[in-house]
């Protein structure tokens, strides 16, 4: 937007538009940034708009900026509030790890929801010093490192999966048995979003709130708002619902699936380490024939010419610091053949 006030950036030309996660930026404002771009560009465009829910601010662009749009959907129209069994704990701030600690190994495969990326990392180290597996997932991490922790998720390696709202949106991962609001989303649209991780494909899902005192309030304008009204009440693990998951049974598979990587890695780094060497011999041979060198150790060709100025310079100060140590013997010779001789001549006087 800067660039375009400046008039250093033309976009009137731009025939192909894609709004991408729309609900999203309506949440945080910016649809009217949006909207100016939109308006510097052709009017001859094609717009393609990408949104998880359609709601009045995502409405208005699609009335504005498409004629006759085509719809697509992919997955389910809507979250099904019914299929999740919902419970609203209050707690302490301090108790929030261990509590969440003690679901997880009741429940089994989790995602835990942080507001921030600092509590994303604060919550995932709390977890692990807990003993749980737990990968962390925010924006500020690399997509390499984004993609081994869903990776490791999704094979069952690690038991829980620390995520903020941003970076979890479009996850799709098979038999997550429980939600935990570790902090309170911002709206409804933000809780049926994350509750939608669980209680896929027809089966059921447990969805957990934490809330303090202070949050009490907005909890409940949030029930309203998603069509739900559960009690807020201590936490009770004893109303969880039945799990077969058994914890025990679960680090012992995890060990065999690491032993099993790290033997297999051991292989493949074994035979990369004798090709390796083998290369390795023949290039020296090679080396050795070009050159004409077969005895002796050998420098590489690189290194010498690189380096042969500096080796030359080296050569020259050492025959001059040679040289010089012979001039000093050769006069310190003299001086003490000249004291020899006179003492000679007092001793004959």
């Amino acid at each position: 937007i800067d660039l375009l006030d400046q008039k250093a950036l033309d976009i009137s030309e731009v025939d192909i538009v894609v709004i991408d996660e729309a609900d999203r930026m309506a949440d945080m404002g910016f649809i009217k940034p949006v909207c100016k771009i939109i308006d510097k560009c052709s009017q001859d465009r094609q717009t393609i708009l990408f949104s998880a829910t359609l709601d009045d601010e995502v409405e208005e662009l699609v009335s504005r900026y498409q004629s006759y749009p085509v719809n697509i959907e992919v997955g389910p129209k809507a979250v099904s509030m019914d299929s999740m069994n919902h419970y609203f704990w209050e707690l302490k701030s301090s108790r929030k790890s261990e509590i969440s600690s003690k679901v997880v190994k009741r429940m089994g495969k989790s995602i835990i929801f942080c507001r921030t990326r600092a509590g994303v990392d604060r919550v995932g180290y709390e977890l692990k010093d807990l003993g749980i597996n737990t990968n962390m997932l925010h924006g500020g991490l690399t997509q390499s490192q984004r993609d081994k922790a869903i990776k490791k998720f999704s094979k069952g390696m690690s038991l829980v999966l620390v995520a903020t709202d941003v970076a979890a949106r479009g996850i799709d991962i098979d038999g997550v048995q429980c939600v935990i609001h570790y902090d309170p989303p911002e709206n409804g649209k933000a809780y049926k979003h994350r509750s939608g991780r669980t209680a896929r494909a027809g089966e059921h899902g447990t969805v957990i709130s934490l809330v303090q005192r202070p949050q009490k309030k907005s909890c409940v304008q949030l029930q309203k708002s998603v069509g739900i009204r559960f009690e807020i009440k201590p936490p009770k693990l004893g109303e969880l619902p039945e799990s077969d998951f058994d914890y025990e049974g679960y680090l012992e598979d995890t060990m065999k699936l690491v032993d099993d990587e790290s033997s297999s890695k051991k292989r493949r780094g074994r035979g990369r380490s004798q090709n390796h060497k083998r290369n390795r011999r023949y290039r020296r041979s090679n080396m050795g024939r070009r050159q004409g060198n077969f005895s002796g150790r050998r420098s590489s060709p690189n290194r010498n010419r690189n380096n042969g100025g500096r080796n030359s310079q080296d050569g020259k100060k050492n025959r001059r610091n040679r040289g010089n140590r012979r001039n000093r013997g050769h006069r310190g010779s003299r001086k003490s053949g000249g004291g020899n001789s006179s003492r000679r001549g007092n001793r004959q006087n």
